[in-house]
């Protein structure tokens, strides 16, 4: 049984992948005045995901430090906690599925 806030190997699996382009919902942000935000992933670097909003189109910036929210990956629906992704986009498969220091618990 998982618990609250924990994700299976499966679902570690589809965040260590790649995220570009799926499907995002922010809840909580900090710097962001409009939430919920809801979009799509365009870009990431270590500490921004670049989101492309689905009401406008509008590109926006949301700092992973802080960021609570969901990602749909597949068909799967998965809790995003933006502290546990600050990790170079090329580095994530790495520190989520072998355990590293930032890993997805």
């Amino acid at each position: 049984m998982v618990g609250k806030g924990e994700l299976t190997g499966a679902d570690r699996a589809a965040l260590a992948g790649e995220i570009l382009g799926a499907a995002i919902s922010v809840d909580r942000a900090p710097g962001i005045r409009t939430l919920p935000l809801r979009g799509t992933i365009v870009d990431e670097s270590m500490n921004i995901l670049t989101v492309r909003r689905a009401d406008h189109g509008r590109v926006v910036r949301v700092p992973k430090s802080g960021m609570l929210g969901t990602i749909l990956l597949g068909e799967r629906e998965l809790p995003l906690i933006g502290d546990n992704l600050r990790v170079r986009p090329q580095d994530r498969t790495k520190r989520i599925l072998a355990g590293g220091s930032r890993r997805i618990r």
